[in-house]
């Protein structure tokens, strides 16, 4: 994440860019923004090519499959429109975005991760799609709403879902045979199995019941919100009385004292990786992404465990949602970039990549049988009730603020209620600036 020094630039350019009537752009014109549609844009009487920067790795099958069969796919389909791709890593991309805004030279189309979707919406340097392009709702109403989420703000949407992913329970399926029990259904028996699968094994080596390698909200939010606690409000405009309500201090204790007694462990420097510990029995229970069947697969190919959703609560079994989002930028070829925008959500598109595990937000390539059949399976119907992290600009300092809040509970220096209190008074403050 950028220094404040280099944020401050960011904003300050931003704000000049919205004060002047030509806004934020490329030396070269953009066409005009209102009411874009396919059938409305006319790329034909000249060669056009737009800019699309990502964070596939430059190495992945994501990456080939982009090149080699999406790129000239599309190009074959939309004569006079070329696409160059450009690799970036994750980090990377997002700090040469917050630099290329300073000096005009955006690419027209970018994959984002959703958490950066508020930060680039309040530069003022994103297209509100739902806005500016005549055929935007026939065109979400095909992607699935949770992950369309990810890039809503204020009633504007400033993405489309390209790929999404979630986190579900992981447990070691002899552990919980010799223990005489199943996975826990609901949050009063995950308490109960972590007491029940903690202590030491036969070799003498302790043993946690479940794995956490964070305090954020990414690793927390799926308990807050399945104990019916929340972040905010739903308008996102408030914390108190929401990040300091009983059901989330609830969450919070239940981390706190699970901690205490040695049944959970993870994020603590020292602390055995998630996957060696899951892999060996250090660690029973985890909650994790589809990315970890790869990494168990080729780290632990004999391990055998199963999966299973979160635990339900009062609020239900939630998830937090993860994944990318496909946006543009203000000073885009605005037709072109919108055709491949579709073009890249589409039900072929979103196919291709889920035979490289990439998890598709196209609603028809979900009833395909390349995703029925796929390692990432399980994720489909947790998808169904995850939720986003808030959708505010202040997101990425709001969840450093709850990590180390948390981290003093857990630690003894604060009870739970003290910290969130004290954690709501300054979400609000971060909400309003």
């Amino acid at each position: 994440m950028c220094n404040m020094k280099k944020m401050l630039a960011v904003l300050t350019i931003s704000s000049i860019c919205v004060a002047t009537v030509t806004g934020c752009g490329n030396t070269a014109p953009a066409k005009a923004a209102s009411n874009i549609g396919v059938d409305e844009a006319d790329t034909s009487s000249q060669e056009v090519t737009i800019n699309f920067w990502h964070h596939y790795s430059a190495q992945s099958s994501e990456n080939e499959t982009l090149n080699n069969v999406l790129i000239p796919k599309f190009e074959e389909e939309n004569p006079g429109i070329k696409v160059n791709a450009v690799s970036h890593e994750w980090a990377d991309l997002h700090d040469k975005l917050l630099i290329s805004a300073e000096s005009d030279t955006l690419p027209d189309v970018a994959r984002l991760d959703s958490a950066w979707i508020p930060e680039l919406q309040k530069m003022g340097i994103l297209v509100p799609l739902n806005e500016e392009m005549s055929d935007f709702q026939d065109v979400s109403s095909g992607l699935l709403d949770s992950a369309m989420s990810t890039a809503e703000i204020d009633g504007k949407s400033y993405g489309l879902a390209l790929n999404t992913n979630t986190k579900i329970l992981y447990y070691n399926v002899k552990m919980f045979k010799d223990a005489g029990i199943e996975a826990p259904k609901t949050m009063e028996e995950f308490v109960k199995d972590c007491g029940i699968l903690s202590g030491t094994n036969e070799n003498g080596q302790q043993v946690w019941a479940y794995d956490e390698p964070g305090l954020s909200g990414w690793n927390l939010c799926p308990f807050i919100w399945s104990m019916g606690g929340s972040i905010t409000n739903e308008e996102q405009t408030k914390a108190t009385g929401y990040l300091n309500s009983d059901k989330t201090v609830a969450a919070i204790e239940m981390f706190a004292k699970l901690y205490k007694d040695g049944q959970i462990t993870g994020w603590n420097s020292g602390d055995i990786p998630m996957t060696d510990g899951f892999g060996t029995g250090r660690y029973a229970m985890l909650l994790e992404g589809p990315w970890k069947v790869a990494e168990l697969a080729g780290a632990y190919p004999d391990f055998e465990y199963a999966t299973a959703p979160v635990p339900a609560g009062e609020g239900g079994s939630i998830s937090v949602l993860g994944g990318e989002d496909i946006s543009m930028f203000s000073s885009a070829n605005k037709d072109a970039a919108w055709k491949f925008m579709k073009f890249m959500t589409g039900e072929f598109a979103q196919e291709e990549m889920a035979k490289c595990g990439q998890i598709p937000c196209s609603k028809a390539a979900l009833e395909s049988d390349t995703v029925k059949g796929s390692d990432f399976a399980p994720y489909i119907e947790q998808l169904k009730t995850a939720k986003s992290r808030p959708t505010v600009a202040g997101w990425s300092e709001i969840d450093s603020e709850l990590a180390s809040a948390v981290t003093e509970v857990v630690n003894g220096d604060k009870s739970a209620k003290e910290a969130m209190d004290e954690l709501a008074e300054r979400v609000d403050e971060l909400l309003t600036e």
